[in-house]
């Protein structure tokens, strides 16, 4: 049998849900190739940058790795804007919400907040406030979100910039995304 029986929940047996996991572990095991393959999707597309979304995530990726960065900060440095494809006004959210069953809370935070922080660079061209983050000053994730946006983030606009290759962060994305999410190691047994 490759699917369960119930047509509802509560008539479900422990053998429905142990397929349903073996599924589940099988496509959750994938999820750094779906996810890359998104990532694809933000080549081309400038938004009128110097550079494509795809050319910035891997410049910030690449002046994370140099900086002495760890694993799970640098693939968040690759993949902090994956939401731009699919939501622009709130990409960091989405970046965030990808990301959030692997990493450190921390950097979850920085990644949720990281379009905020950033605007310390531009929001004043908007008529915004530029020292809006100030507000977060006392977060114990504010110094990793400044060092992210002023250090990496902010300056990978750079089309001369010797970016490395995505191929050099692939097994860093599929090491960060095979940790069981939320640092669980659940699944359901099957008793037969």
């Amino acid at each position: 049998m490759n699917q369960a029986t119930f047509t509802r929940f509560d008539e479900s047996t422990r053998g429905d849900w142990a397929l349903i996991d073996a599924h589940f572990q099988h496509y959750q095991n994938d999820a750094s190739r779906r996810v890359l393959a998104h990532l694809l999707r933000l080549k081309g597309d400038t938004h009128g940058y110097p550079v494509d979304r795809y050319e910035h995530c891997l410049q910030t990726a690449t002046r994370a790795l140099e900086a002495g960065a760890d694993e799970e900060t640098v693939v968040c440095a690759l993949l902090h804007d994956i939401g731009d494809d699919l939501a622009p006004a709130n990409h960091a959210e989405i970046a965030a919400a990808i990301l959030e069953p692997f990493i450190d809370p921390l950097n979850v935070w920085m990644i949720r907040h990281h379009e905020l922080f950033q605007g310390y660079h531009y929001r004043a061209f908007y008529g915004l406030d530029p020292h809006a983050r100030e507000a977060y000053r006392d977060h114990p994730a504010y110094a990793r979100t400044v060092r992210f946006c002023d250090e990496w983030d902010q300056c990978a606009f750079d089309p001369n910039y010797p970016t490395r290759p995505l191929e050099d962060f692939m097994p860093m994305v599929e090491r960060v995304m095979s940790r069981p999410p939320f640092g669980e190691t659940t699944s359901v047994e099957d008793p037969a």
